[in-house]
């Protein structure tokens, strides 16, 4: 494990700013991916577009990736948070696919996922926990193992309690009510 992947990383608080700071939460009136109505949408691609807030948000989930073989993420929304994770610690990547392709190799990854590699997922937003369990999915059917996933914001609607279901540790950088408690 590299230097960084084992610095404290930016705060909470820092983390908030930033995705604040970049209106990467927006408040009103929207329809989610689940199909679920919210008063706040959390669109962490617009954090990540920009060099400084992508490093802030790669250093925060770099503090936390610990032992493991390889990262995941799914297309699109976590693909830039893996691989500028993946810089600072010095681990592999594996991009995961919402759908096999329907020519070449037809798989669902991108990369290498050896038997019994110790992955850590990684995830822009947590909503429902269905594309996480997705993702775990795509990795565990490769022969890898997962346990834990990193996510930069947990909207706390039952994410953290479905992916305990098959054995993964949902752990956020923030969660719905610090962007909520920051706001006020």
């Amino acid at each position: 494990m590299n230097a960084t992947s084992r610095a404290p990383g930016p705060t909470r608080a820092e983390v908030v700013a930033t995705l604040l700071d970049a209106e990467a939460v927006r408040f009103g009136d929207f329809t989610l991916a689940s199909g679920a109505k919210s008063d706040v949408y959390v669109d962490v691609k617009r954090a990540w577009t920009d060099p400084q807030r992508l490093s802030l948000l790669a250093r925060a989930l770099a503090a936390r990736v610990g032992e493991v073989d390889r990262l995941a993420g799914m297309e699109l929304g976590a693909v830039p948070l893996v691989v500028a994770t993946a810089l600072l610690t010095g681990r592999r990547y594996v991009v995961l696919r919402k759908a096999a392709k329907e020519h070449g190799t037809r798989q669902p990854f991108e990369g290498e996922i050896p038997k019994d590699a110790n992955t850590l997922l990684i995830e822009d937003v947590s909503t429902t926990g269905g594309s996480s369990v997705r993702s775990v999915e795509i990795v565990r059917a490769a022969g890898g193992r997962v346990d834990r996933a990193l996510v930069v914001v947990d909207r706390e609607l039952g994410a953290v309690e479905r992916l305990a279901s098959v054995g993964v540790r949902l752990v956020p950088l923030v969660t719905l009510s610090d962007l909520r408690g920051a706001r006020r």
